[in-house]
């Protein structure tokens, strides 16, 4: 019955991760196209490199493309497949695979959705902060479901694992200097100050909804036993044991610390519950961690 339970219970996140997947792509797909873009404003990182190609081809080399069809997704797509080695070699195979599908499916969707030809907003810092928060949410719903994007989602999630600090949002922050530093020799700098709003509001936005990437420590006062092997065999995570004693009562109570992320809270939860309805939780989001860490995104 247990090995069932698990099975079920395994099935149901991976379902949960396809459609944070899915409806993820589908929202950054709506943000960009339908507000950004008729605005004239241009993504941060690897999806503005690529809106750049796109002006390029169409303006630049004035190539004809079917109206309401935006060739960023394409050329996104293309200068993605070198970063999947990336992901590969240090995310794992399962992550480069999720990513491959998630970054086709985008790829399609970005082509799919139709540009407004009439902007949807029609002021610029109203569009920068409701397409940000739009496209930012399915960013990080993508992310939520353990798999990216692709361009710098794949750098930063690497870079994130290495180094415990280090954020998906921050990597965009960084990943934007780059790109509007090119769009500041291209285009006024009205388009450059605008797109670089828009962009940090996305940054934001990813790392409010990619809650994996949150630290979060966890207190747990109980009086049963065997709540530590259940979350070491059910988390992998490690978990420090102190003997306590109420003051009030003089009983033994046992104290248990564990630090985890915060997308495995309501797991934490669950665990002690079915061992303790009455065990007392403390969480603590946001903790610095230095050390023997495994950061789980």
């Amino acid at each position: 019955m247990k090995f069932v339970e698990l099975d079920d219970s395994k099935r149901k996140e991976q379902l949960i991760q396809v459609v944070y997947a899915f409806g993820g792509s589908l929202l950054f797909a709506l943000g960009v196209n339908l507000i950004i873009v008729p605005m004239g404003l241009y993504n941060g990182g690897f999806m503005g490199i690529s809106q750049l190609f796109r002006t390029l081809i169409v303006s630049g080399l004035h190539i004809p493309v079917p109206a309401g069809v935006d060739l960023a997704g394409i050329v996104y797509f293309i200068i993605n497949v070198p970063l999947l080695y990336m992901g590969l070699r240090i995310m794992g195979k399962e992550f480069a695979v999720k990513t491959l599908i998630t970054v086709a499916v985008q790829s399609i969707l970005l082509v799919v959705v139709p540009v407004s030809q009439a902007p949807v907003i029609d002021d610029y810092l109203t569009a920068c902060i409701i397409g940000g928060i739009i496209a930012g949410t399915g960013t990080g719903l993508v992310l939520r479901g353990r798999t990216s994007g692709g361009g710098q989602d794949i750098i930063g999630l690497c870079f994130a694992k290495k180094y415990p600090n280090v954020s998906v949002g921050k990597i965009n922050i960084i990943m934007n200097v780059f790109v509007y530093g090119i769009c500041l020799f291209l285009f006024n700098i009205e388009i450059v100050v605008y797109s670089l709003i828009y962009a940090t509001v996305l940054a934001m936005a990813i790392d409010r909804v990619h809650i994996q990437n949150i630290n979060t420590s966890v207190m747990i006062f109980t009086k049963k036993t065997g709540i530590s092997n259940a979350i070491m065999e059910q988390t992998g995570r490690g978990v420090t044991n102190w003997d306590g004693e109420g003051a009030y009562t003089n009983k033994t109570s046992y104290i248990l610390f564990v630090m985890i992320s915060k997308y495995e809270v309501a797991q934490i939860k669950r665990i002690v519950h079915s061992i303790d309805p009455h065990a007392f939780m403390i969480f603590t989001e946001g903790c610095s961690v230095d050390g023997n860490f495994e950061k789980r995104l």
